[in-house]
């Protein structure tokens, strides 16, 4: 060490504080040094794992429920009122969809049932329920509460009333509400 150098380290009574050591920016290397110039082993280039956005069935459970609008608007499949087949390449995590009409959730709460018994084909996974607005507007309490019972036993995703879409305009902006379910699919902005 230089003599200005020690002086620095040293402090008003001569001694050097932490057993020696300079205090300052300490400098922390990731990895095993010289690491960067090694080449890549031919395993190690076959076997790098790809992140890819997680794909998802939408599974109508009623008539009308919505399930083509929302496979459009934030990708995946649409089994339509199918079980989705992963052994012909179809996702096997599931979306359930429904209105937030009381057939609607009738219609969520049986097939919540099918898969809360085990009646569902082996091999699906159910991620989340997706509600539809039936219509604008708040919904009635006696909805609200089934909606909340629904969402004790898994997570809800809502989709508040879009206008555009009752005409077809699909590409428009989602609105805030439906965020949380732009996050769950990976779906970006238009």
């Amino acid at each position: 060490m230089r003599a200005n150098e020690e002086a620095a380290v040293r402090g008003s009574d001569g001694a050097v504080p932490h057993g020696g050591a300079p205090r300052g920016p300490g400098i922390w290397i990731r990895g095993a040094v010289g690491e960067a110039d090694r080449e890549p082993q031919p395993y190690e280039e076959e076997h790098r794992l790809i992140a890819r956005a997680r794909e998802f069935s939408w599974i109508a459970t009623h008539g009308g429920a919505g399930s083509s609008t929302l496979a459009t608007v934030f990708g995946g499949h649409d089994a339509g009122r199918d079980w989705p087949r992963p052994d012909r390449g179809e996702p096997a995590s599931v979306l359930l969809v429904g209105r937030t009409h009381a057939a609607g959730l009738d219609a969520v709460s049986h097939t919540l049932d099918i898969f809360r018994r085990g009646d569902a084909p082996p091999g699906l996974d159910l991620d989340a329920i997706v509600l539809v607005a039936d219509a604008p507007g708040r919904l009635p309490r006696q909805l609200t509460q089934r909606i909340k019972v629904i969402n004790s036993v898994i997570d809800v995703y809502r989709v508040p009333w879009m206008p555009a879409w009752r005409t077809g305009d699909l590409a428009g902006p989602l609105p805030r509400e439906a965020d949380p379910l732009a996050r769950l699919t990976g779906r970006t902005a238009p």
